[in-house]
């Protein structure tokens, strides 16, 4: 199982670091987009924060889980990001389903395997 959680960490980590690199220093090209994600993709870029603060908590995130520095709190800091992630390509850019998967099931595996470290988040004091 660790060794598991470790190629899946490191992997999330990779990937989240990729992306938000490569949104920050343009280092691919823009892909072209049509129909609904493109509306969608119009709107979240006139919001002008939205995509930069989700690539910040991407990077953020991507350097906790390959230093494993902090990995407990990304794995929540980043849940409510590859959820997104999952659904938008779901609804939006189904051809991209399987990275969606990758992204939110290897949240969902990372939360499984430190479990141990959430417990005290549900312990209910009156």
């Amino acid at each position: 199982m660790k060794i598991a959680t470790l190629i899946i960490r490191t992997m999330l980590g990779l990937l989240f670091l990729y992306t938000s690199i490569s949104y920050f220093f343009h280092l691919n090209p823009e892909p072209v987009t049509t129909g609904d994600f493109k509306a969608f993709q119009v709107g979240l870029i006139a919001s002008t924060y939205l995509i930069p603060l989700a690539k910040l908590t991407e990077l953020l995130c991507g350097i906790a889980f390959v230093s494993g520095k902090f990995v407990t709190l990304a794995n929540l800091v980043i849940l409510p990001v590859s959820l997104n992630i999952l659904l938008i390509n779901y609804f939006l850019t189904p051809e991209n389903l399987p990275l969606g998967l990758f992204a939110f099931g290897g949240n969902i595996f990372l939360i499984i395997s430190h479990w141990k470290n959430y417990k005290g988040l549900f312990i209910m004091n009156e």
